[in-house]
């Protein structure tokens, strides 16, 4: 496989406005407002569950209900949506996943009954199903044309989407913790008025494109991902790095309160995460852009894991205050540099598996696998937290058990990279 070479100077200087200001309009549009979904999104779902229990009074094992069907309505539905904007072309299916949301919101900001809580929520979770991979299909589309025009390639400007989500995953949350010292609903209408100036944005600006294959069979992008076995396969090896990525809720939390007692120290760890990306990611990827991802890939992965076994080797010293702290900095802070390695060029890869067709659905099928994965891969690491003892050595398994995630994407990834060479 040959690598892609950057052909920017080869001295870095980061920059998030100089880099946003070289991509094309298009592109430029697209990735502020994914940061923009990002911002209203997190400012309301992180409180949501204090919500349904403080203020409308729902019992522990019905809000699992309500977050666990927000969860499918849009992580389980994305095959859907980028089938939708494969047949459709990407701005109607933005513009309905936009619409949706704010209809969303303002179900959350009205309704008390638990009926009009549950449609709501469906509303927001299928949203994003509809909105974020033809967002992600329209930028590997548009990026692809600048690449081959002499602008930024593919992989930086995935790069640059990773920054912005990255700055509205953790703003949201912030702003959204300042609107409830007033109520709740009001972060609900906030958010709600967003996505209405962020229509506004799709309707002026995003370009008009019919979709390539609204004349095929509904089932054919289906089949066609389907049968493309080295996709599927690649699937399969981010399905099992994004459940190693999803222990951030998982066993941080836990390992955080181990440490320190409590969980209020928490968010400091979100925030390490998310600055470190929106300082680090674009440099990172100048830098590897000129290696092939058939070392990147496997590297990346490889330092995630090395992020869980840290933790498993300290954790029999029981370490604890702020000290104890410091293997839970180290798995954060070597998670997210795994990611940064291999993301942009994981990202960049499925539309050379899918021959530039049908990226809706491909992107799509890759996140609504991710899904169940992390469904069943929490499920299998919630069940060995639960079996193994908490001090000692067997504070570790869980940790050891959750490094074979990116170990077993480093293999899959090899055999998959194998092929396309």
């Amino acid at each position: 496989m040959s690598s892609r070479t950057d052909k920017s100077p080869t001295r870095w200087r980061w920059s998030f406005l100089v880099d946003l200001g070289r991509a094309t309009p298009t592109v430029r549009l697209l990735v502020l407002t994914q940061m923009t979904f990002n911002i209203g999104f997190f400012m309301v779902l992180p409180y949501l569950s204090v919500h349904l229990t403080s203020d409308l009074g729902l019992g522990a094992a019905l809000v699992g209900v309500v977050l666990g069907i927000r969860t499918f309505s849009q992580q389980g539905l994305f095959f859907v949506g980028g089938t939708l904007a494969d047949r459709w072309g990407i701005k109607p299916v933005v513009l309905v996943g936009c619409v949706l949301r704010v209809l969303g919101f303002l179900g959350l900001a009205v309704f008390d009954s638990l009926a009009g809580v549950v449609a709501a929520t469906v509303l927001v979770g299928f949203a994003a199903a509809l909105f974020s991979p033809a967002v992600e299909s329209a930028i590997a589309i548009e990026a692809g044309k600048s690449e081959r025009s002499g602008g930024a390639t593919r992989v930086q400007t995935f790069a640059l989407l990773s920054v912005c989500n990255q700055i509205g995953s953790f703003t949201g949350p912030l702003i959204g913790s300042l609107l409830l010292l007033a109520d709740f609903r009001i972060a609900c209408l906030t958010a709600a008025v967003i996505f209405v100036l962020v229509i506004a944005a799709h309707i002026r600006w995003l370009p008009r494109e019919p979709g390539e294959h609204r004349d095929d069979p509904w089932l054919s992008g289906w089949t066609d991902v389907i049968r493309n076995r080295t996709f599927v396969l690649f699937a399969v090896a981010m399905s099992a790095q994004l459940v190693a990525y999803n222990q951030l809720y998982l066993l941080l939390p836990l390992e955080v309160e181990r440490a320190w007692g409590s969980q209020t120290v928490l968010g400091w760890f979100f925030a390490i995460s998310a600055v470190l990306v929106v300082t680090t990611q674009l440099p990172i990827t100048r830098r590897v852009a000129a290696v092939s991802p058939r070392i990147t890939l496997p590297i990346g992965f490889a330092v995630m894991a090395v992020s869980f076994a840290l933790v498993a080797v300290l954790s029999p010293l029981e370490l604890t205050g702020l000290v104890g702290l410091v293997p839970a900095a180290l798995f954060v802070l070597l998670l997210a540099l795994g990611q940064m390695i291999a993301m942009p060029q994981a990202r960049d890869l499925v539309p050379l598996m899918a021959a530039e067709r049908r990226l809706g659905s491909y992107y799509g099928f890759m996140a609504s696998l991710g899904g169940i994965g992390v469904l069943i891969g929490s499920i299998a690491v919630g069940a060995v937290i639960d079996a193994s003892p908490d001090t000692g050595w067997g504070a570790a398994i869980p940790w050891l058990v959750a490094a074979l995630f990116p170990i077993a994407s480093v293999i899959g990834l090899r055999i998959v990279l194998a092929r396309l060479d």
